[in-house]
């Protein structure tokens, strides 16, 4: 197993056009308003609220869009591996490459909130296997690690 993945991460347009294809190829729909929400998703560059998210989605609409529609289309795009959810922030991140399935590290900055994701399978590759010993199968590791990224200490 290599300790790392190589992807090609997509941006702008490229990144839109790849979530969509990510999201039919999971015999899901590509409607307005997911494409309205993905777009606020992915033009934040910290993580994401669905608060955030659906206050931009309504300005853009110019109607109100309820959190909990914006709740319901994250939690597909985590399903579908178009987002990431991190968790200790309650927060939503675009997935730069979706639909390659990976397990996640985050490293959260404290000072500013920035999340940057990694990949290494040696250390995610040890959570699975303990977990695999305790019992448990198809897991997908999420981990997050607090600190000050190089900016803010």
């Amino acid at each position: 197993m290599s300790a790392h993945h190589h992807h090609h991460e997509h941006s702008g347009e490229g990144l839109v056009s790849a979530a969509r294809a990510a999201l039919e190829s999971a015999d899901e729909q590509w409607t307005e308003m997911r494409a309205d929400v993905y777009g606020a998703l992915s033009a934040h560059e910290r993580p994401a609220s669905a608060y955030d998210i659906a206050e931009a989605v309504s300005k853009l609409r110019d109607k109100r869009v309820a959190a909990n529609s914006v709740y319901r289309i994250l939690d597909l795009f985590v399903r579908t591996n178009l987002a990431r959810r991190v968790e200790s922030a309650n927060a939503y991140v675009a997935n730069p490459h979706p639909g390659c399935r990976h397990d996640c590290i985050f490293l959260i900055c404290d000072g500013c909130g920035r999340a940057v994701h990694i990949d290494d399978d040696r250390l995610t590759g040890a959570l699975v296997e303990a977990a695999r010993k305790a019992g448990f199968a198809d897991v997908r590791p999420v981990v997050e690690l607090r600190g000050m990224c190089d900016h803010c200490s």
